[in-house]
């Protein structure tokens, strides 16, 4: 794989957000939002930053010119940079999407949406917009209405700094994403769910899946949301704890589940992927019901191995694909 332009871009983006962290005194991470917006207008927009410092960013964005770099190589570098950033003050919720599940589950999107043009796509924990911009990239021969929704200001900022720089037409949210969502039902929702507690009760009590006594499990009240914000017929993709099928709710969960989706599979992700095996996470592939849709005769199950081990990785991926034309082709 050639780095070069990645590492190119990532200095650019580094650099200038180092110098404008110290002339605005914020964050990295806004700082590096702020450079992203300098770069997509091709000039300095905030008035605080110094003359000299203002030349300075200029020679910086003159180094490069966005168009000789594809998307994926602008995506790359700004997540090395968000990395970076966030290093500085990691919260639980900062954590980014592997590429190697993102671009699984945009593999499993092109599957599910194999003789689609057009789709429109929800993530409603849409980060930095991480996953959602690896599913476009790799999905660009595909129409796509794309949204993102997320209740952190700093992380909506990057991912629209990021659409931006990648030319992606995407409307965000800055918003609990529990709250009411203005948004029509769209055909994919995708997500890696912000898994916890979710804090507000009298929120939580207008759901289904709402826990009977103390705080609501976020991730379950997630899916219910996704769900009620997909088309009939349309699929939910959502990488979720290996363990949400085993905890106190998950009764709660697999009866909604079954009354409202047909289960079309799961896909465990490699544990050599995580930390420990209590971190471990796995892909839940939903569709919504629809009025004369089927479920699957077989539910796709299967355990991803170290995508090092590349014979067992085409044995599996076969086995992907002989599901997907018995069951969808």
């Amino acid at each position: 794989m050639n780095f070069a332009p990645i590492e190119q871009l990532f200095h650019i983006f580094d650099e200038t957000a180092s110098l404008l962290q110290e002339e605005l005194s914020c964050t990295f991470l806004d700082a590096l939002g702020e450079t992203g917006e300098n770069i997509f207008h091709g000039n300095v927009i905030q008035d605080e930053v110094s003359e000299l410092s203002r030349k300075r960013l200029l020679n910086k964005y003159r180094e490069i010119s966005l168009e000789k770099f594809s998307k994926e190589d602008i995506r790359k570098a700004f997540q090395l940079a968000i990395l970076k950033g966030m290093k500085e003050n990691t919260q639980a919720n900062h954590q980014m999407t592997p590429d190697a599940v993102g671009m699984f589950v945009s593999y499993l999107i092109g599957k599910f949406t194999n003789n689609i043009h057009a789709f429109s796509i929800l993530d409603p924990a849409v980060g930095t917009g991480n996953l959602l911009f690896t599913i476009l990239n790799h999905l660009s021969e595909k129409q796509n209405t794309s949204f993102g929704v997320d209740v952190d200001e700093t992380l909506i900022r990057l991912a629209y700094a990021g659409a931006n720089l990648q030319e992606h037409s995407v409307q965000f949210f800055n918003q609990d994403s529990l709250e009411p969502l203005f948004i029509d039902p769209v055909d994919i929702v995708v997500s890696d769910l912000p898994v916890g507690y979710y804090p507000n009760d009298v929120r939580a009590a207008d759901y289904e899946l709402a826990a009977d006594q103390g705080h609501s499990y976020a991730h379950h009240l997630f899916i219910e949301q996704s769900v009620k914000h997909v088309k009939g017929g349309g699929y939910l993709l959502f990488i979720i704890p290996n363990n949400i099928f085993t905890t106190a709710e998950a009764d709660k969960l697999n009866n909604y589940l079954k009354q409202y989706t047909h289960i079309q599979g799961m896909i465990q992700l490699p544990l050599s992927m995580f930390k420990n095996e209590a971190a471990a996470k796995s892909i839940l592939l939903l569709q919504k019901k629809k009025e004369g849709l089927n479920p699957p005769k077989n539910a796709l199950l299967v355990e991803l191995p170290k995508l090092s081990n590349v014979n067992a990785t085409k044995s599996v991926m076969s086995k992907i694909d002989e599901w997907f034309k018995q069951e969808k082709y």
